[in-house]
């Protein structure tokens, strides 16, 4: 049976009342940009865990707001002959919008591995918002650059490369100058919004995590590597993975990101409520209300439960966890039918469109500049 979460009900006002109530200002659409997008290798530090791959620097994408002459073009993830995922549309390496203020930041994390670019439905939607953008390339973990075990099992480290992307971008001649380093905000999707639950200051008891993935064995061995536990049976002994793991229950928190946007966050055993309920920072959650492989009630409500003041979001009908991954071409349906194709009356763009307007507004809010104090007469 399909595990549930609970959908939040509508509240709509009495028709009674609509006489009594002062006449709302009609809001303006949001202006939006033509969008530019460049890639990024991030220098990390020497000691830089990079979870059993052959990583030297991060490789991101960085999309933004730029001028409005610019020729935005489809992108795609794949074979060139045959691609699999459209990325949406920007202009490569375009040039800025011209503006005499600096633009708010937003870190995005993929899911178990997946890839920068498949937050690009997000992505390039924040960049024609007003953001500037940066998706990383989790080692070990993303379909760029290949698996490792290490990249599966050490979750916690995924939140150090968000950390770093921020400050390598804060210093980037082109990008460094164009952000404002007091509007920073994190958004992630399935292990990435367990890693934005790490950035917030949530901590991961590793002891607890192997518990439930000993009961929940499904859980804890995702399609990409099925095998993933034996795979950890196999080297917990080994100096590196010891290490790591006696800083699994560090604190990530990084002070800079003032909000978090979770999109059908996974792993959220791997925190106890004693931890999540530090969390002191805005967090908005969405998922839906058909995904079976993260299903919401044992992790979106688990978060929502034990987060102070986190909004959940639980999207009706048949919205499963794999909608929030990039809409696949004709080629991907037909070989990856799993993650391209929706159940019956989802349509994936438009879900895409209703949840990257709810990240935007939340960040709109969350990372506003503060109004000006009224001078006193």
């Amino acid at each position: 049976m399909v595990t549930r979460g609970r959908l939040l009900a509508v509240a709509l006002a009495a028709c009674a009342t609509v006489s009594f109530a002062s006449k709302k200002k009609k809001e303006e659409p949001p202006v939006l940009h033509p969008v530019g997008v460049s890639q990024r290798n991030f220098a990390a530090p020497s000691d830089y865990n990079w979870r059993g791959s052959k990583g030297e620097v991060l490789n991101s994408a960085v999309w933004y707001p730029a001028e409005s002459s610019s020729e935005e073009k489809d992108m795609y993830i794949g074979p060139p002959d045959a691609p699999l995922f459209f990325a949406g549309r920007a202009a490569k390496d375009a040039t800025f919008e011209p503006s005499f203020g600096e633009y708010p930041l937003v870190a995005l994390s993929h899911g178990t591995g997946g890839s920068a670019l498949q937050m690009a439905w997000l992505g390039t939607y924040l960049a024609s918002r007003g953001y500037i953008v940066v998706a990383v390339n989790h080692p070990g973990n993303n379909a760029m650059t290949g698996y490792t075990t290490q990249g599966f099992v050490e979750g916690w480290e995924r939140a150090r490369d968000i950390t770093t992307a921020i400050t390598d971008l804060l210093s980037d001649p082109r990008f460094g100058e164009r952000i404002d380093p007091g509007r920073i905000g994190a958004a992630g999707f399935s292990y990435g919004g367990y890693t934005m639950m790490e950035l917030a200051g949530g901590t991961t008891d590793f002891n607890q995590l192997l518990a439930w993935c000993d009961q929940m064995k499904n859980a804890c061995n995702p399609p990409e590597m099925p095998d993933l536990l034996e795979r950890f049976k196999a080297i917990q002994q080994q100096a590196d993975v010891q290490d790591a793991v006696r800083h699994a229950g560090d604190s990530y928190r990084d002070p800079r990101i003032r909000a978090v946007f979770a999109i059908a966050p996974a792993i959220a055993r791997a925190f106890t409520p004693e931890s999540l309920e530090k969390i002191t920072i805005p967090v908005e959650i969405v998922a839906g209300a058909s995904d079976t492989m993260v299903p919401p009630a044992d992790n979106a409500q688990y978060f929502a439960d034990h987060i102070n003041g986190a909004k959940l979001t639980i999207l009706p009908g048949g919205v499963g966890h794999y909608t929030f991954l990039d809409v696949g071409t004709d080629a991907g349906k037909k070989q990856l039918p799993q993650l391209f194709v929706d159940n019956a009356g989802v349509d994936r763009e438009a879900v895409h469109a209703q949840v990257a307007q709810m990240a935007a507004d939340f960040f709109d809010r969350e990372l506003a500049l503060p109004k000006p104090a009224k001078k006193k007469r």
